[in-house]
């Protein structure tokens, strides 16, 4: 192939603004085409997108690292994604050893483990204590104000933390480290007992992460607590949950009903096989915040008044849905797409829009669409929150 041959090739692949109805025009300014191909929705939107809809996406990839030895964290805050104001989320690793150190919050803090396995511990204002390994797949749910820890088993560990409050900040939290330098010395030795040298090589500042050795088995670690254990689990193992199934995917509901600790955050692990979407529906008891772990997919979002937006969405992707507004996520890939949803709340709530149709007076439907039999001999009366429909696929860019 000559220059030209490659030039002209390489300029065809680059997508252009111009949708298939002929509005738009080619961009030949500066840009960033590799953005462009990751979000094709959002270069060339469909049709039906309209008015003025906030930025419903963000990027762990486009995050603050901070670099610790023993480990790393990023996170997604109103900083980044101002109109994510109920729930925040952080992005941590930590090396075989490496340790989160012990520390609370004001907010309570609900975790996904993503890779890898980890030991946490805590203790509850009775003096009960909680001492559990965590794998792929498991959660943990601390309340607020209750200390806790996390450190990396042999293999290490990847997993994303989520808190009930859109402004936390995780670099911004209570650490015994951070106590301890900012505690006089004498106030110290007075409260345990001890003399002031005791306190000679305590840390000047926050330690956040740290190195340290792997941990022995939880049988080696235990402590007894006079108090006992905490009566309601700090870990539930999502993965080994029975799945809600239906053709395309399936659906693991977790909140406060099934994961009794977990009063102000629940949540959905949703599988979109190719060809599959989150069906249409929306949630009426508060916004939804998602993580993407696998895949690649697109979601529209409805506001009302005209008003409806579409985004793409990546592994390690954040999206955004504000309360009661609908939408769908479709799996615009070939291979699998995971991702979790979560909510402010103890309960996960969700209003299925074939559903509502179904269990409507059927004239109504009818009348008020103006659409025929074909569409209305198929509704359900059941929900399935997945959908995928024979001889029948998605359009994917």
């Amino acid at each position: 192939m000559d220059n030209l041959s490659v030039k002209q090739a390489a300029q065809a692949s680059i997508p252009q603004p111009i949708r298939s109805d002929g509005a738009g025009a080619t961009d030949p300014g500066p840009r960033d085409v590799m953005r462009d191909i990751e979000n094709p929705n959002m270069l060339v939107p469909p049709v039906t997108d309209s008015g003025l809809l906030p930025n419903l996406k963000f990027s762990f990839s486009d995050t603050h690292m901070q670099l610790n030895h023993g480990g790393w964290s990023r996170e997604i805050t109103v900083r980044d994604l101002p109109i994510a104001k109920t729930l925040a989320g952080v992005n941590m690793r930590l090396t075989p050893g490496g340790v989160r150190e012990l520390h609370w919050h004001q907010q309570a803090e609900w975790s996904y483990m993503l890779l890898g396995r980890a030991r946490i511990t805590s203790v509850d204002q009775e003096g009960r204590n909680f001492i559990a390994d965590v794998g792929p797949g498991d959660l943990w749910y601390f309340p607020a104000g209750l200390p806790h820890s996390i450190q990396g088993l042999e293999e290490g560990c990847e997993f994303l933390l989520v808190f009930d409050d859109g402004s936390f900040s995780d670099l911004n939290t209570l650490s015994i480290s951070d106590w301890f330098a900012h505690t006089p010395k004498e106030v110290l030795s007075a409260n345990f007992g001890v003399s002031e040298s005791a306190f000679a090589h305590i840390p000047s500042k926050q330690v956040y992460i740290y190195q340290d050795q792997v941990p022995g088995s939880l049988e080696s670690q235990a402590v007894q607590s006079p108090n006992g254990t905490i009566p309601q689990s700090f870990k539930h193992e999502l993965l080994a949950q029975p799945p809600i199934k239906t053709p395309g995917g399936s659906v693991r509901i977790v909140d406060s009903t099934n994961f009794p600790i977990s009063k102000t955050i629940a949540a959905a692990l949703v599988e979109l096989e190719p060809g599959a979407m989150r069906e249409l529906h929306w949630h009426p008891n508060n916004d939804e915040w998602q993580y993407y772990l696998t895949g690649q997919g697109r979601m529209t979002v409805f506001a009302g008044n005209g008003v409806a937006r579409t985004f793409d969405y990546r592994a390690g992707d954040v999206g955004y849905v504000p309360f009661a507004f609908g939408h769908y996520i479709q799996n615009t890939g070939n291979q699998t797409l995971w991702f979790l949803e979560m909510f402010k709340s103890d309960r996960f709530v969700d209003i299925s829009l074939n559903q509502w149709m179904a269990l409507t007076p059927r004239d109504l439907v009818r009348d008020n669409l103006h659409v025929n039999s074909e569409l209305l001999d198929s509704l359900r009366k059941e929900k399935w929150p997945v959908v995928r429909y024979p001889n029948f696929s998605y359009p994917t860019k």
